[in-house]
């Protein structure tokens, strides 16, 4: 038999949740109204760290509609402690952490009270009229200074602010050598210390919850990415039956791990509804999701790299401070982990030691943000790789090439103990030099700064790899995480040869609908429109491990594709018996059954006539039950690994120090693509985050711990005008470790985005004596670089010394 079906995978279909979406014919959180449904709002601290002395509510309960007040003395007996699910080393030290505060607030912006209300609008009213007292205690704010010798303290009870150090050393690991006589024997060596900032996830849906305690079930509506996991963590956190919580995730509008969360507001609403035994609503305002929903990265990054004068690379020591914030979230202390084991990129690194110390301060907490540990890894090491380029006088490019892995390596066990499964950081560079005119837009950097323009032009490169799929369970196990990586996935064919998908991965924006719609119309053989996804509701999806870290393809997808087979597994039986033929003899193709070598012209039955014929159940062979229905549990035995290189050529005018992208070029292998315009859509989206990164966003506290970047007219998300046309382009090196050969691709434009626009921005005024910029890149950072920069080299406009040391006449740089 030969299939005639053009094939899905790889078809550039619209989406078709875009049609409900962008219409606003779609349910979020907040659209939704139940009979009697009262409003919540929450009272903030304004304090960064105070014990509260008294909070005075009895005006707040006489406001037009207001029907409760709630303070933290009232919910202390069934609030339990926010979950942590992710304990990385047995003596982490881990606070209670409440959803409201009891007696001490440590950040600004925890919550205080509740008011519940009749409408929102009196709700947020009645908050005006609650009255907090305070006793400020000092505020921790700074990293290194948290962990200096007779710092004030976070959290007194815990005698520190460091919650764990996690150590890994790949001599010790026996995955490589000692990184301090690689060090010590260095021929060159390259020490900076990076910042990275904090940010803000800054989804388009703020926060929402819904809760309605007046059925059999309590359910929950919530605008998060982690519906499965969230039940869960309800049941353990409040003692309430798993059994009798049902949560939904409707459409959400955007995550970037910032909804990867059980959240002090889903908590409160729960208990809010509980008691008063009717719906109540809370959804955040834009300034409160700002100052309280997580915050993401913020790290100190102390690094030493070590190599020979040729350029090849002999080891790498990373010494990290992580700013957890004021308490730990649902997997705030794995997030640095993460990165551990992507320093060593794309490269051979021999030796390499990694150990990160997480801090506490008086601040919001941070948890995972859009790629979650692997942007700052990469940040790193592709800035050491072109400071280590300028040391030598060598091209970046160049340098990389000496130290990658080759294509005819993989699979390839990496310095960090994992195993590359595939790829190709050749096909991927060769291809962007090529789109990016590389060696054209050289020559008009050298030229441009012979003529001395006042506007120099800077070639940024990032050859990034990243760990996605967050699987497999036992390796989440070996680092402790509380969970398992597995997915799950149900497939049911309908009397009419239609076909319902259940899958266990949770969207919220990443075009699950239409890519397991294209998947299962290839596996089936039926078209892409009898497709029917259903995703984002405990009741009808019972399992599920959710969307994160590029996971719901690579491992979400596998589920589904395994239950496909199952269904074809039981179909063929059926189809045997109604061809009069052994099943061993029956082949399928082109979403119908018939006798392997029999002709075109022979007998076949389709799909969708053995679901009918299995719905009637009128002559099924002996012991078939009368169901085609499947489900499947897909765990990975690996990561996939995609990879990539980002060029970024950025104009600097050096009497203002304003940046301007002028070109960027991105080419990702992200495996085989199951769609296209999904690919480029989330390529798009991450390069606009990490570009934001680098010159754009920034979360800033005073000296008292208040968040001075409390508004988008303050937060500098940028708007498409602010962003370059991109050129996007593929290689592809399937993946082993799944059926398909895909990759994830969620993440991979905002890790590899960030390090090419800072490596342009630096690379413009290298020749000004500058190293380094801090992010973001703003006008005045990169000016006052200049300046500095000029200072230090004497004034000289020229091939100034970019402040990278020189080289050691007895074996190392400083």
């Amino acid at each position: 038999m030969t299939s005639t079906i053009e094939p899905e995978i790889g078809r550039a279909r619209l989406r078709k949740e875009d049609a409900r979406l962008i219409a606003g014919r779609t349910r979020w959180t907040d659209n939704l109204a139940l009979p009697g449904l009262l409003h919540m709002a929450v009272a903030r601290s304004p304090m960064a760290h105070a014990r509260i002395t008294n909070i005075d509510v009895d005006a707040a309960r006489r406001m037009p509609g207001v029907l409760a007040v709630f303070t933290g003395a009232d919910l202390a007996g069934e609030q339990g402690s926010l979950p942590c699910a992710w304990p990385i080393t047995e003596d982490m030290k881990s606070p209670d952490a409440p959803s409201i505060a009891v007696e001490e607030v440590n950040f600004a912006g925890e919550a205080v009270a509740v008011v519940v209300a009749r409408s929102a609008y009196e709700a947020a009213d009645a908050l005006e009229a609650v009255d907090v007292d305070y006793d400020e205690l000092p505020v921790v704010l700074d990293l290194e200074g948290a962990v200096a010798d007779g710092a004030d303290l976070v959290h007194p009870d815990l005698g520190t602010n460091a919650s764990a150090t996690w150590v890994f050393d790949s001599a010790e690991a026996g995955t490589g050598t000692d990184v301090e006589r690689a060090i010590a024997d260095a021929e060159v060596l390259i020490e900076r210390t990076y910042r990275q900032q904090r940010l803000i996830p800054a989804f388009m849906e703020p926060r929402s919850v819904v809760v309605d305690p007046t059925g059999e079930q309590l359910t929950m509506w919530s605008a998060t990415q982690i519906p499965h996991i969230l039940r869960v963590m309800l049941a353990m956190t409040l003692s309430v039956p798993e059994h009798k919580v049902r949560v939904i995730a409707p459409d959400v509008g955007g995550g970037f791990g910032g909804k990867l969360q059980v959240t002090p507001e889903e908590i409160l609403t729960f208990l809010v509804a509980r008691r008063l035994g009717k719906p109540v609503k809370w959804t955040e305002t834009r300034s409160e999701s700002l100052l309280s929903a997580h915050h993401g990265r913020d790290q100190v990054q102390k690094l030493t790299l070590a190599a020979r004068r040729d350029g090849t690379v002999t080891g790498l020591k990373v010494e990290l401070l992580a700013d957890m914030g004021a308490y730990l979230r649902l997997v705030t202390p794995g997030v640095p982990i993460l990165g551990a084991f992507m320093f060593n990129a794309i490269y051979k690194f021999p030796a390499y030691r990694f150990a990160c110390t997480n801090v506490f301060t008086n601040k919001t907490p941070t948890d995972a943000y859009r790629g979650a540990g692997r942007p700052e890894a990469t940040y790193a090491i592709e800035r050491l790789m072109d400071e280590l380029a300028a040391e030598l006088g060598v091209d970046p490019i160049e340098i990389r090439e000496r130290n990658w892995i080759r294509h005819e390596e993989f699979p390839f066990d990496t310095v960090a103990g994992l195993t590359y499964d595939s790829g190709n950081y050749e096909a991927a560079t060769a291809k962007a030099k090529e789109l990016f005119g590389y060696d054209a837009l050289r020559a008009e950097q050298r030229e441009r700064r012979e003529r001395g323009d006042t506007v120099q032009l800077g070639i940024g490169t990032s050859t990034f790899t990243e760990m996605c799929g967050l699987a497999p369970s036992r390796v989440l196990g070996a680092l402790s995480y509380a969970a398992g990586g597995w997915e799950h996935a149900a497939v049911r064919m309908l009397p009419t040869g239609k076909v319902e998908v259940v899958t266990g991965s949770s969207p919220h924006g990443q075009g699950h609908e239409t890519a397991w719609s294209q998947i299962v119309a290839d596996q089936l053989g039926v078209p892409f429109e009898d497709v029917e996804v259903l995703h984002g509701d405990t009741q009808s999806s019972h399992r599920g491990m959710d969307t994160y870290g590029s996971r719901s393809l690579t491992v979400g997808a596998m589920a589904v594709v395994r239950a496909a087979d199952k269904v074809k597994a039981k179909a063929a039986k059926v189809a045997a018996h109604m061809l009069e033929a052994a099943e061993d003899d029956v082949e399928f193709a082109g979403g119908a059954f018939g006798v392997r070598g029999a002709g075109a012209e022979a007998k076949s039955v389709s799909i969708q006539d053995v679901a009918l014929a299995v719905f009637a159940a009128h002559d099924l062979p002996d012991g078939v039950e009368p169901s085609l229905d499947s489900e499947a549990t897909f765990d990975p035995e690996n990561f996939s690994f995609p990879h990539g290189t980002h060029l970024c050529a950025a104009e600097v005018d050096t009497e203002t120090g304003r940046v301007t992208i002028r070109s960027y070029v991105a080419v990702d292998d992200v495996g085989k693509v199951v769609n296209p315009l999904i690919v480029e859509g989330q390529v798009h989206g991450g390069l606009a985050q990490g570009i934001a990164q680098a010159l754009y966003e920034e979360a800033v506290h005073d000296e008292s711990g208040t968040l001075t970047t409390g508004t988008l007219a303050d937060y500098l998300v940028p708007s498409a005008v602010d962003l370059p046309e991109f050129t996007t382009d593929r290689t592809e090196t399937a993946a082993t470790s799944n059926a398909l050969g895909v990759k994830g691709v969620g993440e991979a434009g905002t890790i590899a985005s960030t390090p090419a626009v800072v490596n342009a921005v630096v690379d413009a005024v290298r020749h000004l004596g500058v190293s380094d910029v801090q992010m973001p890149c703003t006008p005045m950072r990169v000016w006052q670089a200049i300046r500095t920069g000029r200072t230090d080299a004497g004034g000289l406009g020229g091939e100034a010394g970019g402040g990278l040391g020189s080289i050691n006449p007895e074996g190392g740089a400083r």
